[in-house]
């Protein structure tokens, strides 16, 4: 059944959060901004059946949504993180403190299984259309954008072949137990030995050993797989898939070599990706490539879409730049874009790139100049928010995190905290001398500490001494 109607008969003996906290908190503007009908109404197109309880209020979800990945929580984290915060509540739609979790945290997952790419690809477009409401940006500044990728990185332990091989062996003895299977031998106390002790052979550099030991821990993962798979007639038809579906993945494992491409690297996750990087500390990224679109004066992102296949970047401009029109309701008319877009061309849009020469003026210099400027935001999204690492299930999930992390509408408020703090704002003399206070500590932490001390000791010696006279 669908999401039920909020409450909004009033109690007489409780006093409503919004007569109680700051309204020029940055977070109750933004709720005031947010079109949370327009909302309610894209996400109940989700629910299909009228039946059963009527759901959790879809602007909650909608909104904890937008907390987790503002400020990089976890499902746990935002729900009881909320208890804990007024603002939250306010901006989420209660009238009144509450005291007890609002859901249960698995309660998100099922809503993003519900909710699908599509539909949270609404809530990304309508922090852009709150930010033309807030004037953040302007309705002409979505025709000019810059476009770039980056790897989004699966949450995956680092894949060696010794782990993945102990890793199957792993699956396989769970799964003979759990369906009744006998088993030769299970190597339960060899596999793992094997496993460290290769890890002790790659790091000091004795490279027969560790492949001898290596050899070994591939056969006897060979033959915990046969056992199974010679048994498979005695495991139930519904349960025959899913053990089949292990055993291939143990098998790919098993014949894969170093050179091979579409390599699989975590036996939970197929679909990650092996990206190179290029660096010294991380020459490979594993995960999936994101399209991120902005725009090119004020840095909102308008798109962001996985890649899976690690295509050639100039193939995913026309899909990216396709995803910012439907979201802003613009089409781009520029995109200023990387090197590795060299050669592509999409229709009714002007691709520039550095190094370009011929027809390229002043003026037009320094907008590709300014292509930089996706870099920190990118940054900023894998240090502040969550693209550093997706702990979302399978290719979907790609997909939408991609998405999520993109929800950026929380930045202006972190923005106008930084440039007009909340002292300032509340004109409160205390709290406008406790931030210049902390705002000279830090400042004297990054100079030199000792001067620092030494004119404050020299400045209490002379007020000492004016004291005694």
């Amino acid at each position: 059944m669908g999401p039920k109607a909020p409450e909004t008969e009033r109690d007489l003996f409780r006093q409503p959060l919004r007569e109680q906290i700051n309204l020029k908190h940055p977070l109750v503007r933004l709720a005031d901004l947010i079109d949370w009908d327009r909302l309610s109404t894209a996400m109940s197109e989700s629910f299909v059946s009228k039946r059963g309880r009527p759901a959790t209020s879809a602007r909650l979800i909608a909104g904890l949504l937008y907390l987790q990945h503002a400020f990089d929580l976890s499902d746990e984290e935002v729900v009881w993180q909320w208890v804990e915060n007024p603002y939250w509540q306010v901006f989420t739609g209660e009238t009144y403190l509450q005291t007890e979790p609002p859901i249960d945290p698995s309660s998100l997952t099922r809503w993003r299984k519900r909710l699908g790419e599509a539909g949270v690809e609404e809530l990304l477009a309508e922090t852009i259309d709150a930010a033309k409401r807030a004037g953040v940006i302007k309705a002409a500044s979505v025709k000019r954008v810059i476009v770039d990728t980056t790897v989004m990185e699966k949450a995956i332990a680092h894949p060696t072949d010794s782990r993945l091989l102990e890793r199957c062996r792993e699956h396989l003895v769970k799964a003979a137990a759990r369906h009744g299977l006998k088993l030769r031998q299970n190597y339960n106390r060899e596999a793992p030995r094997l496993a460290t002790q290769i890890g002790r052979y790659a790091h000091a550099k004795q490279y027969k050993r560790m492949k001898r030991a290596l050899r070994t821990l591939r056969s006897r993962v060979g033959r915990v797989m046969r056992d199974v798979e010679r048994q498979l007639d005695a495991v139930a038809v519904q349960s025959r898939t899913a053990l089949e579906e292990l055993i291939g993945r143990t098998k790919r494992i098993l014949s894969q070599k170093p050179k091979d491409k579409n390599k699989l690297y975590a036996l939970h996750a197929p679909e990650v990706e092996c990206l190179a990087k290029g660096k010294a500390r991380k020459p490979y990224e594993f995960g999936v490539k994101v399209s991120i679109t902005t725009t090119h004066k004020e840095g909102l992102v308008l798109g962001a879409r996985s890649m899976p296949g690690n295509p050639y970047d100039g193939h995913t401009l026309a899909e990216a730049l396709e995803q910012a029109e439907i979201l802003s309701e613009t089409k781009p008319q520029i995109a200023i874009v990387d090197r590795g877009y060299r050669g592509v061309e999409v229709e009714g849009v002007k691709v520039y790139h550095p190094g370009l020469r011929r027809g390229i003026t002043r003026g037009l210099r320094a907008m590709i100049r300014r292509r930089s400027a996706i870099e920190p935001a990118i940054g900023h999204m894998k240090a502040d928010g969550k693209l550093d690492r997706n702990w979302l299930k399978g290719t979907l999930g790609d997909a939408m995190h991609a998405v999520l992390w993109s929800l950026s509408a929380f930045l202006w408020a972190r923005r106008l905290k930084r440039r007009y703090p909340r002292a300032c704002v509340n004109r409160s003399p205390n709290r406008i001398a406790n931030w210049f206070m902390a705002d000279f500590q830090s400042k004297a932490a990054r100079t030199d500490l000792a001067s620092t001390l030494r004119n404050a000791s020299q400045s209490s010696l002379m007020a000492a001494s004016s004291l005694g006279k």
